[in-house]
C-alpha cells in the first residue's frame, strides 16, 4: 500500500516536473537562413545546455514539420503552422497557443519577433502570464504601430543585440532602456576557424598576387546600406599604394547592375569581384580568402564581423550602427563614417599594410571568442534566464 503510495506520488511529482516553463514563438527558424535564424539557432542550442533547463514549448509560424531540426530534446519540443493560407496558419497557431498558456500557465512566454507581439500580448495578458520580446535590429528603429508599442511596453522585459538597437528603439518608441537586456550574438570558433587560401578559390576568382578585401551582404537595392558602393568608390585610392587589391564581393540581388556599372565608370572593374551567391557551408573557406574584411554599413549588430574575426581576418565597419558591439568600439577593428570612401580608403590602407594589433589575426580571434563566443552566450542566457525566474 505504501509502495503503491510513494509510486503514485512520484508519477504525479514527474508530471510536474515536466510541466511547460517555457513558450517561445517564433515566425521562421528552419525555412530561412539569415541572421535572425542563425541568433535564434544559437539561443536553442545554448538553451539545451542551461545549468537547469526548463521544459519548453516552441511555436514556429512558417516552419513545417519536414524541417531538419537538431534542437528536439526532452526540454524542447517543437510546433509546425506552416500554411498554403497564411492566415489560417496564423489562426491555428494561435489557437494551439493558446490552449498551451491555459493547460500550462507557463512561467514565460518569449515572443521572438515584433509582428507576433500583438498576439502574444492578447493572449498573455488576460492570464497574468508574462512575456519578453526579443527585437534584432531596424524592424524596431522606427516608430511602431500604436498596438505594436503598447505590446512591447507591457513586456515584462525585451531583449535585444546591440546598445545601438536598444537605443534606437527606445528613442523611436518611448521605451525605458532600463526594460531592455542585451544578449549579443554569438560566434563558433570550432567552426569559423583560420586557414590556409586555398588555391582552386584564388585561381576562380583570379586573386593571384592580390591583396583581397571581402565583403559579404546582400546585393539588394533596398540594402544599400551595406556599404558596397562605398568601398567599391574607395578602390581607386586603395590601388594607387596596392596595385593588386581586389574586392571580393559575396552576395546576390537586383543592385549587382549598378555596382558593376560604378566599378566600370571608375575604371576598377577587373578589380571588383562579384562571386553570387555561396552556401553557408562554403563561407569558412571564403573568409580566409581575405586579407580585410569591409564593411561600412549600418547593422543591428553584425555577425559577419565576428565571423570574420574569427576567421583571423581584420574587419572595418560603419561608425554609427550595432557593429560598436562585436568591434568593442573599435578596440578589435576599425570603424568609419559609413557612406565616406576617403575614410574607408584611408582605414583599408592601415589594415593592408598590417602594423596594427588589430591585424594580429591570432589575437584578434581569441579576443572574439572570450567576449562572443558560445560559452559566453551561454553564461549570459544563463543569467537572463535566472532573472526571468525571481520575476
Amino acid at each position: 500500500m505504501l509502495i503503491n503510495k510513494l509510486d503514485e506520488t512520484s508519477h504525479l511529482s514527474d508530471n510536474f516536473a515536466k510541466k511547460t516553463q517555457h513558450v517561445f514563438v517564433f515566425l521562421e527558424i528552419f525555412e530561412r537562413e539569415g541572421g535572425i535564424q542563425s541568433y535564434v539557432k544559437d539561443i536553442f542550442r545554448a538553451y539545451n545546455k542551461l545549468k537547469e533547463p526548463s521544459q519548453a514549448e516552441v511555436f514556429l509560424l512558417r516552419d513545417n514539420s519536414e524541417c531538419e531540426n537538431p534542437f528536439e530534446s526532452e526540454h524542447l519540443k517543437f510546433h509546425y503552422f506552416k500554411n498554403q493560407s497564411p492566415k489560417l496558419g496564423r489562426v491555428k497557431m494561435a489557437a494551439a497557443l493558446l490552449k498551451c498558456l491555459l493547460q500550462q500557465r507557463p512561467q514565460q512566454v518569449f515572443c521572438g519577433h515584433i509582428n507576433l507581439a500583438v498576439l502574444i500580448q492578447t493572449l498573455c495578458q488576460p492570464l497574468g502570464i508574462p512575456y519578453t520580446v526579443l527585437t534584432y535590429g531596424k524592424e524596431v528603429w522606427e516608430p511602431l504601430k500604436s498596438v505594436e508599442r503598447r505590446a512591447l511596453t507591457l513586456a515584462s522585459g525585451i531583449w535585444t543585440i546591440s546598445r545601438y538597437s536598444r537605443d534606437r528603439a527606445c528613442a523611436a518608441n518611448n521605451i525605458n532602456p532600463n526594460i531592455v537586456q542585451m544578449l549579443p550574438c554569438a560566434i563558433d570558433g570550432d567552426k569559423f576557424t583560420p586557414g590556409d587560401k586555398q588555391p582552386e578559390l584564388i585561381e576562380k576568382y583570379g586573386l593571384t598576387g592580390a591583396k583581397v578585401l571581402m565583403t559579404v551582404a546582400r546585393l539588394w537595392s533596398g540594402d544599400i546600406y551595406k556599404g558596397v558602393d562605398v568601398t567599391i568608390r574607395a578602390l581607386p585610392q586603395i590601388a594607387q599604394i596596392f596595385g593588386e587589391v581586389k574586392y571580393l564581393v559575396i552576395g546576390r540581388g537586383d543592385d549587382q547592375p549598378r555596382l558593376a556599372q560604378l566599378a566600370l565608370d571608375l575604371g576598377v572593374s577587373s578589380q571588383v569581384v562579384f562571386a553570387g551567391f555561396v552556401p553557408t557551408s562554403q563561407l569558412i573557406e571564403h573568409y580566409r580568402l581575405a586579407d580585410a574584411y569591409i564593411m561600412p554599413s549600418q547593422e543591428g549588430f553584425g555577425i559577419v564581423y565576428l565571423e570574420a574575426m574569427a576567421c583571423g581576418v581584420p574587419v572595418l565597419s560603419g561608425d554609427d550602427d550595432g557593429s560598436a558591439d562585436p568591434l568593442q568600439d573599435g578596440k578589435l577593428g576599425w570603424r568609419v563614417p559609413h557612406r565616406d570612401p576617403n575614410a574607408v580608403a584611408h582605414a583599408c590602407l592601415e589594415i593592408l599594410k598590417g602594423d596594427d594589433q588589430r591585424c594580429d589575426g591570432e589575437w584578434l580571434r581569441e579576443q572574439a571568442i572570450a567576449i562572443f563566443g558560445i560559452e559566453a552566450f551561454q553564461q549570459r542566457l544563463q543569467q537572463l534566464s535566472s532573472r526571468v525566474k525571481s520575476q
